[in-house]
């Protein structure tokens, strides 16, 4: 053989050497990725995984949720009670100016009939004659008995309109 034939050879194993280490890294690439590709599909694949996962991102959400709603609760709670606070004082307001403004209103009444009757007091007084007149004196002097006396004439009066309304017959 030649030199350059058994160069030939020579060059030709080294590229057959070349060539099968390249289809050896091109077959490990396919390995990896038929590798990554069957992963995908099991994942996939997985329903139970892939349902229980949706089911804890659900309940996540759920539970964000709740805290949610039991915040807006208690903000729409402690906002009643403001309202509900402010319109007690509102009507309590009222009720005090209502309650001044009856107790004004009794009193001027009760000064109007303690004039009129000091008024009907001092004509009695003046316009009746002596004797009546002291009596009258000693009376706004000591009411309590006069009005005891009047207690008692008063109850006279009831007891014999009752008889006479009876036809006058005791039981």
């Amino acid at each position: 053989m030649t030199d350059r034939t058994a160069g030939d050879m020579h060059g030709s194993a080294a590229k057959a050497a070349d060539g099968a280490e390249e289809l050896r890294d091109q077959i490990e690439r396919t390995r990896g990725e038929l590798g990554d590709t069957v992963a995908e599909l099991m994942e996939k694949a997985d329903l139970k995984g892939r349902a229980m996962a949706r089911a804890a991102d659900l309940k996540d959400k759920a539970g964000a949720m709740t805290v949610q709603l039991r915040s807006s609760a208690a903000q729409a709670g402690h906002a009643m009670q403001d309202k509900a606070t402010r319109a007690g004082h509102v009507v309590q307001d009222r009720a005090t100016k209502a309650g001044h403004t009856v107790q004004d209103r009794a009193t001027r009444a009760g000064h109007t009939v303690q004039d009129k009757a000091a008024e009907a007091g001092h004509a009695a007084e003046h316009g009746a004659p002596r004797p009546l007149g002291t009596v009258v004196r000693a009376g706004l002097r000591h009411p309590r008995p006069v009005l005891v006396a009047g207690a008692a004439v008063g109850a006279l009066v009831a007891a014999s309109a009752l008889r006479r309304r009876r036809g006058g017959r005791r039981r």
